[in-house]
């Protein structure tokens, strides 16, 4: 479905705008009591602060939530428009900071800071009389900084959990904490690690290199990954694909690289104060991120990752991952392919606005999509410090570039709509110019090695969908990152949003 064109008073097409194609709506924000007395509007009780730090949908008309304060609620009517008449009931209580929730074999599944925990209603009365552990064995030495995320599900059946490293460690908890010499570093047990729970209970250590994991999620072909934060040894944010026995960038999670379990082979030393791609040449172990998100160009503090299921229901980027983001309160999109077996791929802006920080991501049947917000311990952009806000298609698809892939000698750019030819096959509607960082200890990295690329020609495919982008310099594991500010629609709009940010890992052949 082509978006319809609005015309302003001189006849011209108007720039269109986010909330044309995305509407957003507010299930329950901490200013939801200045609409209380709303005709049939059932309130929350007036102590419940939906600080979401886990979420999942369990059908049509429920979603279930994890709260900072150790409960688990659940929702009734959350996905009515408006929502007037929400329900709310209290499952469970008593949890320790827990920072995602599964429904899985009958049950919800949340880590808890010590903890993945299986809690079960087992007299049919909706509340919670069991509460099981599955897995624990990471070590909690009292810091703030070690939150455990998770659990989310991958395509094997093994649940996956992330662990924080704490962040200068001190006193007493040094001396809770491992300490291996040959890196000098200090943390308590797997800290900075991904974890996985095989079907059988085993729990496993998987890859190391996390600063602050706070999102993890699947892809289509069912492969995990997660999200990191800009911070020490962390140049900027950044989407991994977690697997066996990778390191990707925090030296103080190879603490535990010499227990038993570890798939890690030791690494005596870690390269500090060169740029990335030579950090990737001298450390062999060191898995460069899928996808690179450029500091404020693609949000300052990403968190959960969602697939879109939808089949088209919330609009044209099924298949695609989903990044909530904390610090600007928004959502980005991401468009990932393998290249000699490898994942890489592009980072696009998609829905700004939300409340507050977006902290968790969930799908409904309906192809909407559910947002967590909470912006507790930092700060973030919004009007409410928490809540539950819900994004749908309006039905209207937006111009955007839809998909972003690599090619020997330029990238191939897929639209949701046919283009311009005038505009689209002028390379002076592009500009593209790449860049990467420094690895080192200090906190974050700017932008170094910049080059501007010539964009030689842009050719169009027959149906107006795809343009095919050739140029010079291409340079591998360095971020692309594409402007196509001139290019128009047949409709003559403007890109709803005209930057990408392509990190390539590997230039196909």
């Amino acid at each position: 479905m082509a978006a319809s064109v609005a015309m302003g008073s001189t006849g011209l097409a108007q720039k269109p705008v986010e909330s044309d194609f995305y509407e957003l709506i507010s299930v329950h924000t901490s200013k939801s009591s200045q609409h209380s007395r709303a005709a049939n509007w059932k309130p929350a009780p007036e102590d419940l602060a939906l600080e979401v730090s886990g979420m999942v949908v369990l059908d049509d008309d429920r979603v279930a939530v994890t709260i900072r304060k150790g409960e688990i609620w659940i929702l009734t009517g959350a996905f009515d428009n408006p929502p007037k008449d929400v329900q709310y009931h209290r499952f469970a209580s008593g949890l320790h900071e827990p920072l995602g929730l599964l429904w899985h074999d009958g049950a919800f599944y949340t880590v808890q800071r010590s903890e993945l925990t299986r809690i079960a209603d087992t007299t049919g009365d909706d509340i919670a009389d069991q509460y099981h552990t599955v897995a624990k064995g990471w070590g909690v030495t009292g810091h703030y900084h070690e939150y455990a995320y998770g659990p989310k599900l991958d395509g094997q059946g093994n649940l996956w959990l992330t662990l924080n490293i704490g962040l200068g460690l001190r006193g007493d908890q040094v001396k809770r904490a491992i300490h291996e010499p040959t890196l000098n570093v200090t943390q308590g047990r797997w800290r900075g690690w991904g974890m996985k729970v095989t079907p059988d209970g085993d729990l496993v250590p998987v890859c190391a290199g996390m600063r602050s994991p706070s999102g993890l999620g699947a892809n289509a072909e069912g492969d995990m990954f997660y999200t990191d934060q800009q911070g020490n040894w962390v140049a900027t944010n950044s989407l991994h694909h977690m697997r066996d026995g990778g390191f990707f960038h925090h030296p103080e999670s190879l603490a535990s690289m010499s227990e038993p379990g570890s798939p890690i082979k030791p690494i005596a030393a870690i390269p500090q104060g060169i740029p990335y791609p030579e950090a990737v040449k001298q450390l062999p172990q060191m898995l460069p991120p899928a996808v690179w998100f450029p500091y404020k160009k693609a949000g300052q503090s990403p968190t959960d990752i969602m697939l879109d299921t939808s089949d088209g229901k919330f609009g044209p980027f099924a298949g695609q991952l989903f990044v909530g983001e904390f610090t600007l309160s928004s959502i980005h999109r991401v468009f990932l392919e393998k290249v000699d077996g490898q994942y890489q791929g592009a980072v696009f802006p998609f829905r700004s606005g939300m409340a507050s920080a977006v902290l968790r991501l969930a799908q409904g049947a309906d192809g909407s999509v559910l947002a967590g917000l909470s912006n507790r311990g930092w700060s973030s952009l919004g009007t409410a410090s928490y809540g539950l806000q819900r994004l749908v298609w309006t039905g209207k698809t937006p111009f955007e570039i839809q998909e972003m892939r690599a090619m020997p000698d330029g990238f191939e750019l897929t639209f949701t709509q046919p283009v311009d030819p005038k505009t689209a096959s002028d390379p002076a509607s592009y500009a593209m110019t790449s860049h990467t960082y420094i690895y080192h200890a200090a906190y974050g990295s700017d932008e170094i090695k910049k080059k501007d690329l010539s964009i030689t020609t842009a050719e169009i495919s027959e149906d107006g969908l795809r343009v095919r982008l050739r140029m010079e310099g291409l340079r591998k594991l360095f971020v692309h990152e594409l402007r196509a500010d001139g290019v128009r629609n047949q409709a003559g709009q403007p890109l709803l949003h005209p930057a990408a940010y392509y990190t390539l890992n590997r230039i196909p052949k």
